[in-house]
C-alpha cells in the first residue's frame, strides 16, 4: 500500500455521514420580490446607488446581465440599465433567515449555518425517521416554498465539501445528489476551481503544474502537492478524493464581531474620528448579546488605492464600556504610519479572541451583597 492510499483509509470508528447543504435562491433579492408583487420577474439588484455601493443580492433576472454579489454598483447599473434598485433590508433578511432555520430545526438539531442564507445539516440521524438525506432535504426545500413563499437549493452528499458543491449544481430551485459510489466519476471531470481555496493564484500555480481538473490533481499525488503547497497540499488531495472528515459544527462560537463603513469621498486620516466613534458604538452593542467577552480590539482601514491596514491590541484586561473600547480603536489609529495626502474609503472596528468569563471570580455586585 502506497504512502498516498494509507493517508486516505477511512476510519472504521466513523460512520458514513448523511449531509445536506442548504442554499436560499438569490435571497435578499427573492425577499424583496416576494414582499412586493411587482418586482417579480423583474431584474432586481438589492444594493444602496452611489459610487462606493456593492451588490448585496442580484435577482436571476439581473444575473442574465452578468450582475453579481460584490460587485461595485456603479457596473451592475452599467451591465443592467433597466435594473431596480432596492436598499437592502437586513432587518426583513434576518427574519427570513430564522423562519427558515425553524423549518431546519425540524430535521435535525445539527445545524451548522454559514450565513443568513446557507447552513449545514447532519441527517444521518432526523427527527422525523425519514429512511433517506434525499427525502429529508426534498420536504425542506416543499415547507420553505409552501411557508415562506421562497425556494432553496439542496445538495446531498456524504460529506461537506461535496453537499456545497451539490447544492449549486442545479440552482435556482434544485436538487442534486451524490452518492458515496458515485463521487469519483462526479469530482474526476470537474476544474480544480471548484475546490474550496482554489482562487486565480493558486488555480494559476496548478496549471503550471499541468493541473486542469480535479482528476488531473489526484493523479499528482499527495507528496508532490504537499512538496509544492505544503499543509494545504495535503487538503487538496483529501478533497481531490472526496474526503472530508469536518463534521457539522452546531452553533459555531462567534470568532469576531466587527462593523465598517465606506465613505461618501476618501478622507484624510484625521477625518476618521467621528465614523470610529460611531462604529465602536455598533459594535459594543453587538457584543452585549454575547455570553463570551472579546479580549482584543481591530481597527480596519481601507487607502485609496484598495491596500488594506489592520491594527489590534488585547490590553491586560478585557474593555468593559463602549468608552474603553473607543478609546483603544482611536489609540490604534495613531499607529497607522500615513503620508500627508493618504486618503482612506474606508474604516471598520472590530472585537475578536472571544474567552469565557471567569465564573469563580466575583462580580461588582458579589462583593457588595457578601
Amino acid at each position: 500500500m502506497t504512502r498516498n492510499e494509507i493517508e486516505l483509509e477511512p476510519d472504521p470508528e466513523t460512520p458514513l455521514r448523511k449531509i445536506v447543504h442548504i442554499d436560499m435562491d438569490a435571497f435578499y433579492a427573492s425577499v424583496e420580490q416576494r414582499d412586493d408583487a411587482s418586482l417579480r420577474g423583474k431584474p432586481v439588484i438589492v444594493a444602496w446607488r452611489g459610487n462606493r455601493s456593492v451588490v448585496c443580492a442580484a435577482s436571476y433576472e439581473a444575473r442574465r446581465f452578468g450582475v453579481r454579489s460584490a460587485m461595485p454598483a456603479v457596473r451592475a447599473e452599467r451591465l443592467c440599465p433597466g435594473a431596480i434598485f432596492i436598499p437592502p433590508d437586513f432587518h426583513r433578511y434576518k427574519a427570513a433567515s430564522r423562519a427558515v432555520r425553524e423549518i431546519l430545526s425540524r430535521h435535525t438539531d445539527m445545524i451548522e449555518p454559514l450565513s443568513l442564507d446557507e447552513a449545514y445539516l447532519d441527517v444521518t440521524e432526523n427527527k422525523l425517521g425519514l429512511p433517506t438525506a434525499t427525502r429529508v432535504a426534498k420536504l425542506i426545500r416543499r415547507q420553505i416554498l409552501e411557508e415562506l413563499n421562497l425556494t432553496a437549493s439542496a445538495g446531498v452528499a456524504p460529506n461537506k465539501f461535496l453537499a456545497k458543491i451539490a447544492s449549486d449544481w442545479r440552482k435556482p430551485d434544485g436538487l442534486f445528489v451524490i452518492q458515496p459510489d458515485e463521487v469519483s466519476a462526479f469530482l474526476l471531470p470537474l476544474p480544480v476551481s471548484r475546490i474550496p481555496g482554489v482562487g486565480k493564484v493558486t488555480e494559476i500555480r496548478l496549471k503550471g503544474l499541468g493541473i486542469v481538473t480535479v482528476g488531473d490533481l489526484r493523479e499528482l499525488g499527495l507528496e508532490a502537492l504537499e512538496s509544492e503547497f505544503g499543509r494545504y497540499g495535503r487538503r487538496l488531495y483529501e478533497l481531490a478524493n472526496g474526503v472530508d472528515h469536518n463534521p457539522v459544527v452546531p452553533d459555531r462560537p462567534t470568532k469576531s464581531i466587527s462593523a465598517e463603513d465606506t465613505f461618501e469621498r476618501d478622507l484624510p486620516l484625521s477625518e476618521t474620528e467621528g465614523l470610529i466613534r460611531r462604529l465602536a458604538e455598533k459594535v459594543w452593542a453587538a457584543s452585549k448579546k454575547e455570553s463570551r467577552i472579546a479580549r482584543t480590539v481591530v481597527l480596519k482601514l481601507k487607502t485609496s488605492d484598495f491596500n488594506v491596514m489592520t491594527r489590534s491590541h488585547t490590553p491586560p484586561s478585557p474593555p468593559a464600556t463602549c468608552e474603553e473600547l473607543t478609546a483603544i480603536a482611536l489609540s490604534l489609529r495613531e499607529r497607522v504610519a500615513a503620508v500627508p495626502d493618504q486618503r482612506f474609503r474606508l474604516v471598520g472596528v472590530g472585537l475578536s479572541n472571544f474567552i469565557v468569563p471567569d465564573q469563580s471570580q466575583p462580580t461588582l455586585f458579589d462583593e457588595v451583597s457578601s
